[in-house]
């Protein structure tokens, strides 16, 4: 990680890298909860992998340094069925943190949390907080996308993807990484499935299992790999 992003007091989203301004939220969590106080470095980013620093002044942001474009990440995707109440959250923040460039949040026959299309709007715009939030929280420059809810059979569809199973062969090598319920899926989805991995002998809740399925893949990506 770049030194100045590392050492910033703090790093946020902006719509422009050449008249940063903290939205409201994040101008009270600037100010008001951090104390961020004049002379202080801050670092901005246009969420597509440019940042650049910045200084405080009287209550303002100034630009302090040139646009910095960073190399995308490593292809990180985990696609998953929606765990049980703030565990969904956690599990959002933590994918963040750890380094996915898509989340996916899927139904799945045995899926026990479901959503309308008037609650997933509603579900959707809270994530894309959380996941603001975590990324500002571990300087990230690319913000993760969050999608869904989608079918269980249209991820599966997807080029590349690998369904967790207890079955599953050891080591996981892909850029698509598909959890399903604690109820696990049925036989259809399975068959679905182009190729399955699984993660050890344990039982692992969804949220568990999407982080240590992302967290692997992630360790094991080249060190020159990054998302297409």
């Amino acid at each position: 990680m770049n030194p100045v992003l590392r050492s910033s007091a703090a790093h946020l989203f902006v719509a422009s890298l050449d008249a940063p301004e903290p939205d409201d939220g994040d101008a009270h969590h600037l100010f008001r909860v951090l104390r961020v106080r004049d002379g202080e470095s801050v670092t901005v980013s246009d969420g597509a992998g440019r940042w650049r620093p910045t200084v405080v002044r009287a209550g303002s942001l100034e630009v302090a340094g040139d646009v910095v474009a960073e190399p995308a990440p490593v292809r990180c995707e985990v696609a998953a069925a929606i765990p049980k109440g703030d565990r969904l959250e956690w599990m959002v923040q933590k994918l963040t943190e750890v380094g996915a460039t898509r989340i996916v949040l899927v139904h799945f026959a045995r899926s026990v949390v479901r959503w309308d299309a008037a609650r997933a709007a509603r579900q959707m715009e809270r994530l894309q907080r959380v996941v603001r939030e975590a990324a500002s929280q571990s300087r990230r420059v690319w913000l993760p996308l969050v999608e869904g809810p989608v079918p269980a059979a249209e991820v599966l569809a997807e080029a590349g993807a690998v369904l967790l199973e207890p079955a599953g062969a050891d080591g996981l090598r892909a850029h698509l990484v598909v959890v399903g319920p604690e109820g696990g899926c049925t036989a259809e989805e399975v068959a679905a499935a182009q190729r399955t991995a699984g993660l050890g002998q344990t039982i692992l809740r969804v949220e568990t299992a999407a982080l240590v399925a992302a967290s692997r893949v992630v360790a094991n990506a080249p060190l020159s790999a990054a998302s297409s």
